[in-house]
C-alpha cells in the first residue's frame, strides 16, 4: 500500500502511545521536526528512531534549518548562523562557495541527528516590497544570482546526504503580506512573473522536492497557489518541476476553510503531499483521512526523490570552517 500523502509532526520530545498508534495507521510519507522536538542529540536521534519505527520504514524526516531566524536547531547542537541574505552580503564575490560551505556544515549537523531533509533552498527573488517575514531569508534580487546560490545550497545538502526541499514554488518574493497570518495577493502580469519569479524554479526544476507558496497570483487564478489546479499545472508543465510537491503548512492563516478541506483541495490541485503542523491528534487524523494515500505518479516521484538520498561525501569539518571563516572575513556566526 502507498504511504499516506502527508508530512506530519510530533507533539514533544518522544512519541506518545497514541501518536505511535496514529502514525502506524496513517502511515505518513514523512515527518517534520520543530524546536519543541529537540532537547539533546541523543533524544533527537531517539525521536527520529521512534518516527521511523512507527511507520516501519526509513522515511524522510525534514526540518526548517535555513539559518538566521528560521532555524530549529541551535547551539550547542548546531551553529547559530546569520540570516541567509546577510551571509550573502558578507561573502560578496565569494558568496557561492561560502553558501555551499554553510549548508554543507548544516547538512552534517542534520545527518548526525538522523534528519535527512531540510526545507531549503529558498528560491524566492527579493523585491523592494518583499514582506519582512521572508526578506532576509532570500539570497538576492536578481534571478540569475538566486539560481546560482540556490543551486549551491541544494548541492551542499545532496553532498551531505540530506534531501533539499526547494521553496516556495512558484515564487513568494512579490508577496507583501505574511502568509502565516494573511493571504497575499500578487497582481503582477504573467510575463513579469515568468521573467523573474518563475524562471528561478524553472532553472531548478530537477531538484527532488519542492514546497508550495500560499498566495494568489491574480494573473493565473483567484485561488491560492497551493489549492489551484491551474497554478499546479503551470508548475508541472511550464516550469517543468517533476519532483515531489509538498504544500507549505496548511495550518497557516493564508488558507481559509478547515485543514481537512484544504488538504483535500491541495491534493485535487495536484500536490503530492500535505504538510500539516501544530495541531491536535484529532485534527491530524482528519487531515490524514482527507489527504488520502499517494497516487502512482506521486509515488514514482517520491521513489525517485528518495533515491537521491545518498551517504554523505567525506567532509573535513575543520578545513571547511576555516575556509568559510576566511571567505567571510572572520564573521560567520551570530
Amino acid at each position: 500500500m502507498a504511504p499516506g500523502a502527508t508530512v506530519l509532526d510530533a507533539d514533544g520530545l518522544r512519541l506518545s502511545a497514541d501518536e505511535k498508534a496514529f502514525f502506524r495507521d496513517a502511515d505518513p510519507f514523512g515527518f517534520i521536526l520543530f524546536s519543541r522536538n529537540i532537547k539533546s542529540a541523543d533524544q533527537t536521534r531517539a525521536l527520529c528512531g521512534d518516527l521511523r519505527d512507527a511507520v516501519g520504514r526509513d522515511c524522510l524526516i525534514t526540518i526548517d534549518q535555513e539559518g538566521g531566524r528560521v532555524q530549529r536547531l541551535r547551539s550547542p547542537l548546531a551553529r547559530d548562523w546569520m540570516a541567509p541574505l546577510d551571509h550573502v552580503a558578507q561573502a560578496g564575490a565569494a558568496a557561492e562557495r561560502a553558501i555551499y560551505l554553510r549548508y554543507r556544515l548544516i547538512a552534517a549537523e542534520l545527518q548526525d541527528l538522523g534528519i535527512d531533509s531540510n526545507c531549503a533552498p529558498v528560491g524566492d527573488v527579493l523585491t523592494p516590497d518583499t514582506h519582512p517575514f521572508l526578506k532576509n531569508r532570500c539570497y538576492g534580487d536578481q534571478p540569475e544570482q538566486v539560481v546560482r546560490l540556490a543551486r549551491a545550497v541544494a548541492q551542499a545538502h545532496l553532498d551531505g546526504g540530506v534531501l533539499p526541499v526547494l521553496k516556495h514554488i512558484p515564487g513568494h518574493g512579490r508577496a507583501m503580506a505574511d502568509s502565516h497570518k494573511d493571504l497575499p495577493h500578487v497582481g503582477a502580469a504573467l510575463a513579469a512573473l515568468q521573467a523573474q519569479d518563475f524562471t528561478v524554479f524553472k532553472a531548478l526544476n530537477d531538484l527532488p522536492l519542492g514546497m508550495t507558496a500560499h498566495l494568489v497570483y491574480t494573473a493565473l487564478d483567484e485561488l491560492p497557489a497551493t489549492l489551484s489546479p491551474s497554478v499546479m499545472a503551470l508548475v508541472r508543465h511550464d516550469i517543468g518541476f517533476d519532483g515531489v510537491i509538498m504544500t507549505d503548512d496548511i495550518s497557516m492563516k493564508a488558507l481559509s476553510g478547515s485543514p481537512a478541506q484544504n488538504a483535500a483541495a491541495a491534493r485535487s490541485a495536484g500536490c503530492d503531499l500535505v504538510l500539516y503542523c501544530n495541531a491536535t491528534l484529532a485534527e491530524r487524523h482528519a487531515v490524514a483521512e482527507a489527504a488520502g494515500r499517494m497516487d502512482s505518479a506521486g509515488l514514482a516521484r517520491a521513489t525517485a526523490a528518495l533515491a537521491q538520498r545518498q551517504s554523505p561525501k567525506p567532509l573535513d569539518t575543520q578545513a571547511a570552517e576555516a575556509e568559510l571563516t576566511a571567505l567571510m572575513g572572520g564573521k560567520v556566526y551570530v
